[in-house]
């Protein structure tokens, strides 16, 4: 099976719009996004999921940083994201990766739905 991540993404073959990288994480939109705003972030070695991590805490540590900084540029201009990742079955690619995306509702949508609160 093609790992677009390792294959294509990560080596620069595809064309992609990169947000950040680090030396071991990339970050870009999504190829084809479900979502107005759809953000991919990576490890740029070969970790199939979560699950199998293993012994590198300190690369997950990075990983999130960078989904930190992501989701806060997108929170920051549209009021919200979501920060997702999926497991077995529900992994279309299995590279280990996250998802960060705006669904695309103004903030008073976003507002009348979840209301407002400090905590």
């Amino acid at each position: 099976m093609s790992d677009f991540y390792c294959h294509q993404a990560i080596p620069g073959l595809a064309d992609i719009d990169v947000v950040t990288e680090t030396d071991r994480v990339l970050a870009f939109h999504h190829t084809k996004p479900s979502h107005p705003v759809h953000i991919v972030v990576v490890p740029k070695v070969h970790i199939p999921s979560l699950v199998d991590l293993g012994d590198n805490a300190d690369l997950l540590h990075e990983v999130m940083e960078v989904v930190r900084e992501v989701a806060g540029k997108v929170r920051a201009e549209h009021g919200a994201a979501s920060i997702t990742t999926n497991e077995g079955l529900y992994q279309e690619s299995k590279h280990m990766h996250w998802h960060v995306y705006h669904r695309g509702e103004t903030q008073r949508e976003i507002l009348a739905m979840y209301g407002h609160h400090d905590g």
